[in-house]
């Protein structure tokens, strides 16, 4: 069977305050052609379909009619769970209706793997699929110390012993894909995943991942990539549309699955188009090469995060007439000749402490960032030690 792998949809998201509604409909379009073009069997929606726990009737308009239109009826089943931005309630509150046309909405984190008749295979597909798994929604306290520490393996432990009791309902007669929201530890971030993790405690190792599953299909992580050191193929397929400036120059996809039972699965990338691409302008030459980069029609399409190097400031009319000749301008910063260099001076010193101290954590855990408490109780260590030293 062919299974598509797509996430974090983030469904009513603005950029400044510009709505990305259109984008996204453009998006569902494209996958529509994408699933009827690759012949898919099967979707699976690794979380995030909103971008808020509340999302606007329009964004659940659009999510409703999508699914409506990749099940084909029922003939194209979809797995789809809660992220950490979706409201699990809301989401599964749609499950009976959306069940009978081969939906299946998620919320809250389940034991329960999910078989699935494929019509177009007459195969079965098992799923064990865990929505987004944080304290509130386990409904449990995973650790009684007030130790980021002890909390991070705690939480490790517990979700690799969900998905090691998930693995028992595997069956060799079928194809056995495991799915959730989660952060695996080491993973690539982007500016536009709002953390799941507190102060890093919310990470999964990538060998917490269950080896029994034929694929593993996740959700949190913008950026589309395959998970280091998981004992099964596992990937983050990115979210279809750029959220974030720190996302330019991303190429968005979803991620085709070929498997069948006892096989090992073949992976490939679609590419989407759809979406308005996220760019940067550093317009070293001031206002005069603004105005060429637009004449000559560069990015015309896209949403322009612009650096504009100035020796004057800009006036109100001039900040005007570049938007009115470019709707695409989000912000407009500019630099002058003495802010590059201080900028400069600044750039040669030591990095201050508490960012030294966080990059060395951020080595030292995989990719996890330390919590403020962390961080603190680490800078009163610095200033005991150096209040010592002065009083020796």
């Amino acid at each position: 069977m062919r299974l598509l792998h797509t996430a974090d949809w983030h469904l009513g998201r603005t950029l400044e305050g510009r709505s990305r509604l259109l984008e996204q409909a453009q998006f569902l379009d494209e996958l529509v052609e994408i699933v009827e073009r690759e012949q898919i069997d099967a979707i699976l929606m690794a979380g995030d379909a909103f971008d808020t726990v509340n999302p606007p009737a329009a964004a659940e308009q659009l999510f409703y009619e999508g699914i409506s239109r990749l099940s084909n009826g029922g003939k194209r089943p979809i797995v789809v769970i809660a992220g950490n931005h979706d409201n699990p309630e809301r989401l599964s509150a749609a499950n009976p209706l959306a069940f009978t046309q081969g939906i299946t909405l998620l919320g809250l984190p389940t034991l329960d793997v999910q078989s699935i008749h494929i019509p177009s295979t007459q195969e079965i597909l098992k799923v064990a699929a865990l929505p987004y798994p944080s304290e509130s929604r386990l409904k449990e306290v995973l650790s009684e110390e007030n130790d980021e520490l002890a909390l991070r393996n705690s939480y490790d432990q517990r979700i690799a012993g969900m998905f090691a009791k998930m693995s028992e309902q595997f069956s060799s007669d079928a194809v056995n894909m495991a799915m959730s929201h989660i952060h695996v530890a080491g993973g690539s971030a982007s500016d536009s995943e709002r953390p799941i993790e507190v102060g890093g405690a919310y990470t999964v190792a990538a060998t917490s991942l269950p080896k029994e599953a034929q694929y593993v299909a996740l959700g949190h992580l913008h950026r589309p990539q395959d998970v280091k050191r998981a004992l099964t193929p596992s990937r983050y397929s990115g979210s279809p549309l750029a959220y974030s400036f720190s996302e330019s120059g991303y190429t968005k996809s979803v991620t085709i699955i070929d498997a069948q039972p006892n096989q090992p699965v073949q992976l490939s990338e679609v590419y989407l188009s759809s979406g308005k691409p996220l760019v940067r302008w550093k317009a070293k030459n001031g206002l005069a090469e603004v105005h060429q980069w637009i004449d000559e029609g560069k990015d015309s399409q896209a949403f322009i995060d612009l650096e504009i190097h100035l020796t004057d400031m800009l006036s109100l009319e001039e900040i005007y007439r570049l938007r009115k000749l470019h709707e695409g301008f989000i912000h407009i910063r500019p630099v002058f000749e003495q802010t590059e260099e201080t900028e400069e001076r600044s750039s040669q010193k030591d990095l201050p402490i508490p960012e030294l101290f966080r990059r060395f954590y951020e080595r030292q855990t995989g990719g996890a960032q330390p919590g403020d408490e962390l961080t603190k109780l680490f800078l009163s260590l610095v200033e005991d030690e150096e209040t010592e030293e002065v009083e020796a």
